[in-house]
């Protein structure tokens, strides 16, 4: 069986934001593909950090995609055909306390990277992760589509629908000719797995508090929110990566990779079932004032599982249990399980013959 074509073996990839929680599932699941894999980030701002756990021992490079010149400089020497954007300020509270940095990282970042890559002729395909924050809320009752308004109430979500605009912009200013790299965005759900260490998000903050044996501060239980495993959307980054490297036409677009309707849950029904696999867990609602935080989002995945074709492999439940499973693992044995449960997702993903697994 060859995983999404073999196209990733020996392939140079650079993938911005590697230190980061679903950058270094992405640089783990690359070099087990065989891509000769380059990382651009800054250092891990979380200890434990997965990054470190994982020890890849992949070439990387520490600095800030603020810095054009130092962008440019590392693609020109890394000469890379595939690039996995991914770096980001990826946090709405952080962005209430920081919006010029949010928004210098998250569009001006994403310009940087792409003019790079407008200047490097050996770029073939390029996919700029965002976010289902991107677009314009309405608190409807059913999920966004690809083509409905983007948007953003917080400097976070405002300025990752910025970053949609920049790669539009590239891709009808520079990336449309013969031979010019393809360049398509992805936007997924709220991602969950282990390894994330990440400040004001639900389960890493779970973690945290039942480490220390206290009760977990909920702020909004009837928040709903598209809940889905971090290998979920990553198998779909890589499908998708794998389409613009075939030069197939018609994938140099937006694309929705969201759960299907059972993941749509509120806050208070993850921590529910999460107390299946994790065990009891204490947690209590705070009455201080919060900045605003959308109430319902919900993501229409219909392109992407018609087209793609990609298709979601864990629901929610098996990925909350692989999730407490991962944090137990290393709380109690310091074990690292992520090799474990990457090889389990691909084969389960095989046993349902889905096309990226190369099963017949």
């Amino acid at each position: 069986m060859t995983a999404f074509g073999g196209v990733f073996k020996g392939r140079r990839v650079l993938l911005t934001g590697h230190t980061g929680f679903k950058g270094s599932w992405l640089a783990l699941w690359l070099q087990q593909l065989g891509a000769e894999v380059v990382g651009l980030a800054l250092p891990p701002d979380t200890q434990p950090s997965h990054w470190d756990l994982l020890k890849l021992g992949i070439e990387e490079h520490q600095f800030d995609i603020r810095d054009y010149d130092a962008v440019q400089k590392l693609v020109a020497k890394v000469q890379p055909e595939m690039v996995f954007h991914l770096a980001a300020q990826p946090l709405v509270r952080r962005s209430y306390a920081d919006p010029l940095g949010t928004w210098a990282t998250n569009v001006q970042g994403t310009a940087h990277v792409l003019e790079a890559c407008r200047h490097t002729a050996s770029v073939q395909a390029i996919v700029a992760v965002t976010t289902d924050k991107c677009y314009e809320n309405q608190e409807w009752l059913w999920g966004y589509r690809e083509n409905d308004p983007l948007g953003g109430h917080d400097p976070y979500s405002a300025s990752k629908a910025g970053a949609e605009l920049v790669a539009a912009s590239y891709r009808k200013s520079y990336f449309s000719s013969q031979g010019s790299p393809a360049l398509a965005t992805a936007r997924a759900g709220n991602v969950i797995g282990g390894g994330d260490w990440s400040q004001d998000r639900l389960i890493p903050d779970l973690v945290r508090a039942s480490a220390r044996g206290e009760s977990v501060e909920i702020r909004s239980p009837h928040a709903t929110r598209p809940w889905q495993h971090v290998l979920e959307s990553l198998s779909g980054y890589l499908l998708l990566g794998q389409r613009l490297l075939e030069r197939k036409p018609g994938f140099t677009e937006a694309w929705n990779f969201g759960p299907d309707e059972s993941g749509n849950q509120t806050v208070s029904a993850v921590l529910s079932r999460l107390t299946q696999s994790w065990g009891e867990l204490r947690w209590h609602l705070t009455d201080a004032p919060q900045p605003h935080e959308a109430g319902l989002l919900q993501l229409d995945s219909t392109k992407a599982r018609t087209l793609l074709p990609w298709t979601p492999v864990w629901g929610l439940d098996e990925g909350l249990r692989q999730t407490a499973h991962w944090y137990r693992a290393y709380q109690e044995k310091g074990e690292v399980i992520s090799r474990q449960q990457l090889a389990a997702y691909v084969s389960a993903a095989a046993s349902k013959n889905i096309g990226w697994t190369g099963a017949e």
